[in-house]
């Protein structure tokens, strides 16, 4: 398997390669020359992998297909290592539950920081780890955060062999428990920076600090967040044990709805869906920084500046300016690289939009596609944690809310799957002015906030990034 550039870089790179770069020489995201297609018997394999063997295996099943330099016995190891019930304290992983009628919960938050990003983010470490030291090499790590990737990347990888992460994160704008999750960590190679912007800032910092070729040549950069294929692809295995937990048959369709800042989560289930699976819709749910759900409305995506970059109470989906969404744009032009290109690195880069509302491609992308969108406020947060606990007995987080609100808009005769993003703790104040107390605490994360903090404040200037990682790598 050879993966491909969205802007249309000659150079094709294999699977292991791309999982220490990050973005492509020019800029673009990788993704695959093709993605492998899954027919009725191979769906029924897997069905019997997942029911019989678990999710590890079924991990490898669908890793393999993309994962060609990476011995099988190896690569089976890895997924072993990585999903297991001491490490998302229950043998299905991700099991599926019951909210009401079609509507049903994918259970995403078992692992060590209680929000999805740790089900691609502990592969991502174990698969770092194994890939270096198979070179003799190290790899610094560059990340940005709105919430849930530091912390998640920095469990994963901290104590890793020949792995140091910088942890960009917009100051003050966490949540205190997701702050504690990552400032709280003394590992030596783990850096935590708190950029005085929004998240797009820090966003900004990570793809300039990759694009200066040299800098990342010299200091081996590297990335865990969504622009990493690696992340990407380890997503794509639960929208499979989803569907194949919420169905009994192949010929039953399933519908996900996710909720979404920066496209990565919804952009696995669009790589599903291209493979084959029976996904009816994917439905984008956003806060009040509502850039994506004006794109599937409108045509026009339009990114917004820190001033319009809203402070909400989903702060993970605090994002104006989705890196993700290039890998399904590249898709729906056509695969065409240099059009692609136009759009982002010149549309976006100097307009700060694109208008693709007169397009076919568009005009056609929810009936080949699926997607379909919607927005949730403050107000329908709160509405909907309440209902779903004092009506259905059930506590979520805020941005499983937006889901949940957002969901019920799209509901159809086939199961409805809204994928959970972290759990309730992570968002206390929201959840107590919900409902009038405090979510459950697990025992391990007693008095977090009140631990010591190893942060260091820095302006959005990727000088001063780079300067850091340089002082630090000596």
């Amino acid at each position: 398997m050879l993966y491909l550039s969205t802007r249309g870089h000659a150079d094709r790179k294999r699977f292991c390669d791309i999982l220490l770069e990050g973005l492509a020489p020019d800029g673009g995201l990788y993704l695959p020359e093709h993605y492998p297609r899954i027919d009725d018997a191979q769906l029924t394999r897997l069905r019997q992998t997942l029911a019989t063997q678990g999710y590890a295996a079924l991990a490898f099943e669908i890793l393999s297909l993309y994962i060609d330099d990476i011995p099988a016995d190896d690569l089976r190891a890895l997924c072993a290592k990585t999903y297991t019930r001491e490490v998302f304290g229950t043998d299905a992983i991700v099991p599926v539950r019951q909210l009401e009628g079609h509507l049903l919960i994918e259970a995403l938050s078992n692992g060590p920081t209680l929000a999805f990003k740790d089900m691609a983010m502990q592969l991502l470490g174990n698969l770092f780890e194994y890939e270096l030291a198979r070179r003799g090499e190290e790899l610094n790590i560059l990340g940005a955060t709105s919430g849930d990737t530091g912390s998640a990347a920095e469990y994963a990888m901290r104590g890793k062999k020949g792995v140091r992460v910088f942890m960009t994160s917009p100051n003050g704008r966490m949540s205190p428990f997701q702050q504690a999750q990552m400032f709280s960590l003394q590992d030596e190679n783990i850096h935590n920076i708190a950029i005085e912007g929004v998240f797009d800032d820090c966003q900004d910092i990570v793809k300039a600090v990759s694009n200066d070729h040299a800098f990342k040549a010299k200091y081996k950069i590297g990335t865990v967040n969504s622009i990493n294929w690696a992340r990407l692809l380890a997503q794509v295995v639960y929208y499979f044990a989803g569907y194949l937990q919420a169905t009994k048959s192949n010929a039953e369709k399933v519908s996900f709805t996710v909720p979404s800042g920066n496209f990565g989560n919804i952009c696995a289930g669009h790589v599903a869906r291209q493979m084959g699976l029976p996904i009816a819709k994917l439905v984008v749910a956003t806060n009040e920084n509502d850039v994506l759900d004006e794109f599937f409305r409108t045509g026009v995506y339009q990114v917004r500046g820190a001033a319009h970059t809203y402070e909400t109470s989903s702060p993970s989906m605090d994002i104006s300016k989705a890196s993700n969404f290039e890998r399904f744009v590249f898709d729906l032009v056509g695969r065409d690289g240099a059009r692609t290109k136009a759009l982002f690195a010149e549309g976006v880069a100097r307009e700060g939009k694109f208008d693709l509302s007169r397009d076919p491609a568009f005009q056609n992308a929810a009936a080949q596609y699926g997607f379909v969108s919607g927005k949730s406020t403050h107000a329908d947060r709160l509405a909907t944690i309440k209902d779903c606990y004092e009506r259905l007995g059930q506590m979520i987080d805020t941005h499983t809310a937006d889901g949940v609100k957002v969901a019920r808009e799209h509901l159809g005769a086939e199961p409805m799957l809204v994928l959970e993003t972290a759990l309730p703790i992570k968002f206390a104040a929201t959840i107590e002015e919900a409902l009038g107390r405090q979510p459950d605490r697990p025992a391990k994360f007693d008095g977090i906030e009140s631990l010591p903090k190893r942060v260091v404040v820095m302006a959005a200037d990727a000088e001063k990034v780079k300067a850091f990682i340089a002082e630090h790598c000596r």
